[in-house]
């Protein structure tokens, strides 16, 4: 029985996440053991999967699993999610079994990969920007003309879009989450962060460290997002959840892995939002209030540096960009209820479709501004 939410009424709140739950192991990502039902090589679970472009963008996430023991199928897996590949077992065992969990989304594409016996792997030039984080055992790689170099669970190897990569031995134990983000939108997102533009590739250190601070705090924001993205109804498949979630994970490595723009990106001077600037982010957001933005796509919009943004808003309109815009979609919501028939619709239908995804915080933000709950408002 789900857990009751508590001081809301039932009418308040948001549909609960339905369908099977998935296990979720001391990693936080999927159990080593298959998470599909028995029998079943293949579960595709329904969903989205645009191309390259803004990771803000209102994109559905879907889970697929994948269970394999054919080494042109896994290549095939692999290629058809990620990279082209050549895969070689290592070692003489004849029964094995990859198992694959991905979460394609945007430009942002997760997985939760391992082989079950030793392989070496060949690609070319990857075209995006890649992290693998093993969870047990180790990998040992090589990039372009560098040296060879092992990722293991304290740190991770971190790919260039450019050069030659080689997986020289994927240990049989070894499972791991790979990250592959798209060159373009990471690119974008750190001019963006920058408020100025970024030339070519940004030279990320080959190794992250995941012992010290940030790079175990991104781990577990990576950690979170694998483990949501399987969950069957989870939040993280609402498009303002989802996007938010994975425009942090791109944050979060840039401000967690080594590269030249480390020191402006720990210490940027914000230039202020003019008013012109403010208002033109809130006529964006007056045209699509249930859009799902975030404070990047907006300062995007604008053409100005998020931290520009959030100080422009809170001078001008005297609160963050966000809570204005939750302010806008409870008066959204608030004359939606007004109109509503009860008989026909739901406070959880209305707040949903508004954007909002939290049952207890958007009804508490109701009562405080209307000083009553929303089921209140619908039955009048």
């Amino acid at each position: 029985m789900p857990a009751a939410v508590v001081g809301v009424p039932e009418a308040d709140r948001l549909p609960a996440a339905t369908g099977p739950k998935q296990g979720i192991d001391r990693y936080g990502a999927m159990p080593a053991g298959p998470p599909w039902p028995a029998g079943a090589d293949r579960v595709a679970r329904a969903g989205s999967r645009p191309g390259p472009g803004s990771v803000s963008q209102a994109v559905r996430m879907q889970y697929l699993t994948e269970s394999t023991g054919d080494l042109d199928e896994a290549r095939s897996i692999i290629a058809r999610h990620f990279y082209t590949n050549v895969v070689d077992t290592l070692s003489g065992r004849r029964e094995w079994r990859a198992r694959f969990g991905i979460a394609p989304a945007g430009s942002v594409t997760l997985g939760d990969l391992s082989f079950g016996t030793d392989i070496r792997m060949r690609f070319g030039d990857l075209g995006a920007y890649h992290v693998d984080v093993p969870l047990a055992g180790a990998v040992t790689w090589r990039q372009g003309t560098g040296p060879a170099r092992t990722a293991t669970t304290g740190c991770a190897a971190v790919f260039q879009p450019v050069g030659d990569t080689v997986l020289d031995r994927w240990s049989g134990d070894c499972r791991l989450l790979a990250v592959k983000i798209d060159r373009e939108a990471l690119e974008k997102h750190l001019a963006v962060l920058l408020d100025a533009p970024v030339p070519g590739p940004i030279r990320l250190g080959p190794a992250l460290d995941l012992s010290g601070a940030a790079g175990a705090s991104w781990l577990s924001l990576l950690r979170l997002v694998a483990a949501e993205s399987s969950r069957s109804g989870g939040l993280l498949r609402h498009p303002v959840l989802g996007a938010r979630l994975r425009e942090n994970l791109m944050t979060g490595l840039l401000l967690a892995a080594d590269h030249p723009y480390q020191e402006v990106l720990h210490r940027p001077q914000p230039v202020l939002a003019a008013p012109r600037t403010v208002r033109g982010v809130v006529e964006v957001m007056r045209a699509d209030p249930s859009r799902p933005y975030t404070v990047v796509e907006l300062a995007r919009i604008a053409g100005v540096s998020p931290r520009a943004l959030q100080l422009g808003f809170r001078r001008h309109l005297g609160m963050p960009p966000m809570t204005y815009l939750r302010d806008l979609r409870l008066g959204l919501v608030h004359e939606q209820l007004i109109k509503a028939d009860p008989a026909r619709t739901t406070v959880a239908e209305i707040a949903y479709r508004a954007g909002f995804t939290h049952s207890s915080r958007f009804a508490a933000a109701y009562r405080r501004r209307y000083d009553v709950f929303p089921s209140e408002t619908l039955r009048r």
